[in-house]
């Protein structure tokens, strides 16, 4: 009454639109409703009607509608004589992509979404012409990942780099029996000569002391050891392109033989490791994006600039291996190939290069349903529903059938706890509308 222009005995002058009305329910009537809603109908600014909305729930075990008696009933309920239907499936990969009767841990989730017009059945398997995308959500961390010991080294750099902005570094547990003094030791004997050509051996110093370097005291006898063995040109290593960490300073100033004396004391050391580590980590995701021709040095830049404070720099390293992690899921969980991981790439580094760090994102990645056909085509769906509508722009009206493996609204409970038979739950979604003449 309140959105109806032609209720003047009101008096309510102006007609402001209102925002959608939605009411959960308890579901305890016979339908079991769960939701009731109502959202204006507009042409512009105008007020055209209202869409009324009523959202039904109920369990069974294969209890399953007729769908010539769903679009009947549209029929009838909108004195239509034609309809049009359109399909959606959702599909768990990961139950299917096992890698030694092992899957990635729960909080990871990869899932494809198919839609196609014109449904012949209710649970219709999608045809080969859908529109299927894939919606990885995938939180780093699992120990079964081929990218773990990566993992654990960028932990080791959050570390350093918490340490840093709070005055206390958290060091790990000794995985090295040997101390990080005599590990450095041996490193600068078998390093007395040149290094590569384009990566400092110096880098896999970052290694060595993550896995034994247990005190901030043994961090400035290790650097201690490093700095002396430049100053007498012991060593003469080569710097990693682009580098721009104290370290490199110093190396670059030791090819002159004239070394400015540095302080080892305060925040210095731990600055020093976290430069290391940054500097030897973007070369290792750089190698993987470009070895395996996803992407290019260029669109990396963002990424890899030392132009940024460093702890800027810790979060785009955690960009990258957020990156790696779903590429590399994508290559070994689905065995994907380049003709869909490279788009997929682009997809990943456009999102990260305008959003911050947000490891719980669902990407949403286009894939042909062709390719993720093996996945679902013996497979029971986790969700399935069917749209049935009639009218054309705002006199459309729809009828919505699904079924799923969970409750769809998180109010529903369900009444089958502790019987094992595995229940389904049907949810109707139904539309009316209210037209002001």
């Amino acid at each position: 009454m309140v959105q109806n222009p032609n209720m003047t005995h009101l008096k309510l002058g102006e007609v402001v639109v209102l925002p959608p009305l939605w009411i959960r329910c308890d579901g305890s009537d016979p339908e079991h409703t769960y939701w009731l809603g109502a959202e204006p109908l507009k042409a512009g600014n105008k007020i055209m009607g209202i869409n009324l909305y009523t959202v039904t729930c109920d369990a069974h075990k294969t209890c399953f509608a007729n769908l010539e008696e769903l679009k009947m009933q549209h029929k009838i309920m909108h004195h239509s004589s034609v309809v049009t239907t359109k399909g959606f499936a959702q599909y768990e990969l990961l139950r299917a992509a096992a890698i030694e009767d092992t899957i990635v841990e729960p909080e990871s989730n990869i899932y494809v979404d198919i839609t196609w017009n014109t449904v012949d059945k209710i649970l219709q398997t999608p045809p080969l012409i859908s529109a299927a995308t894939l919606n990885i959500a995938l939180e780093p961390g699992d120990p079964r990942s081929p990218v773990y010991q990566l993992y654990r080294e960028l932990q080791f750099l959050l570390a350093l780099a918490e340490g840093l902005k709070t005055g206390v570094t958290k060091w790990p547990e000794p995985l090295e029996p040997e101390s990080a003094v005599e590990l450095v030791q041996e490193f600068l004997a078998g390093n007395c000569c040149f290094g590569e050509i384009y990566f400092s051996p110096l880098l896999d110093l970052k290694k060595k002391l993550d896995g034994s370097c247990v005190s901030y005291q043994e961090l400035i006898a290790c650097f201690t050891l490093v700095l002396e063995s430049l100053k007498c040109g012991e060593i003469q290593p080569w710097i990693h392109h682009g580098s721009s960490s104290l370290l490199s300073k110093l190396i670059q100033q030791s090819y002159h033989g004239k070394m400015e004396a540095v302080s080892l004391a305060g925040i210095t050391p731990v600055q020093m490791l976290l430069e290391i580590g940054l500097d030897k980590m973007k070369k290792d995701y750089v190698n993987f994006f470009i070895g395996q021709e996803l992407a290019t040095l260029t669109s990396l830049d963002y990424f890899i600039s030392t132009s940024v404070d460093l702890q800027e720099q810790v979060h785009c390293v955690q960009k990258l291996h957020h990156m790696l992690e779903i590429m590399v899921s994508c290559t070994v969980l689905l065995q994907f190939k380049h003709e869909s991981l490279f788009p997929w790439t682009q997809i990943c580094i456009k999102y990260y290069r305008e959003n911050p760090l947000d490891e719980k994102h669902v990407f949403q990645l286009p894939v042909s349903s062709a390719l993720v056909k093996k996945f679902y085509q013996d497979s029971h769906p986790e969700v399935w529903k069917v749209d049935i509508s009639s009218g054309h722009g705002p006199k459309e009206v729809k009828t919505t059938w699904q079924v799923s493996t969970n409750p769809p609204v998180e109010h529903m409970m369900s009444n089958n706890t502790g019987i094992e038979e595995k229940m389904y739950f049907i949810t109707v979604v139904k539309c009316s509308q209210v037209h002001f003449r």
